[in-house]
């Protein structure tokens, strides 16, 4: 077993840091990169990840030379530049403006679902605002509409960029916004999520529950 050469700063709930895990094995590259914990909330940083990244926000990659990357999008573009394989960012043309886009797509449905948990579970119940998670709630909810009706097609295709983030954003609203309970309004998602559940890649980077 190759030692590992980079350090990946994560926590095993964060599903950006899931789209990261799930890249590694999909490209064969898990054992290059050593897993260090880190526990954190907006209310609570951690000093070691501040250190490396002002921002205080996990994903965060330390390279062998020393350096760190960050966010999420940037440590995905650069692991996805350091495999053999055929990439899982299109390189160029329309095909790698498309496939970021829907991928930035699924990216908001986890910064909604995000900020909807801290709303909900870490404000104090007397400050939390209803119509703010409602509104978070319909973003989610137009985001998977877009997804069901334009989208399944390509997202069968292959299991690339976009397909990694929107299954690590289902997979978030499974573990922390069950009440939402997508499925039943969107089922050629909830097929397409099913299937690729089953995935290595995915099955190795399920969060605890």
């Amino acid at each position: 077993m190759a030692t590992p050469s980079m350090t990946l700063f994560h926590s095993p709930a964060s599903p950006f840091v899931r789209k990261v895990l799930v890249l590694l094995h999909e490209t064969g590259q898990r054992e290059r990169v050593q897993l260090e914990e880190v526990q954190l909330t907006p209310v609570s940083p951690s000093a070691t990840l501040n250190a490396h990244n002002p921002a205080g926000k996990i994903p965060a990659l330390r390279l062998a030379d020393g350096n760190v990357l960050y966010d999420s999008r940037v440590i995905l573009e650069y692991l996805d530049q350091q495999h053999v394989g055929e990439p899982l960012i299109p390189p160029c043309g329309a095909a790698r403006w498309r496939r970021l886009t829907q991928a930035a797509l699924a990216d908001a449905i986890l910064d909604a679902a995000v900020g909807m948990r801290y709303e909900s579970f870490l404000r104090p119940e007397d400050k939390r605002w209803p119509q703010w998670l409602a509104a978070q709630a319909e973003k989610i909810e137009r985001s998977l509409q877009q997804f069901e009706e334009q989208a399944i097609a390509e997202l069968s295709s292959r299991f690339d960029i976009a397909a990694i983030t929107l299954a690590c954003a289902l997979g978030y609203l499974d573990f922390r916004q069950p009440e939402l309970d997508w499925r039943q309004r969107f089922p050629q998602l909830a097929a397409w999520f099913a299937e690729v559940s089953q995935r290595p890649s995915m099955q190795a980077s399920e969060p605890p529950r």
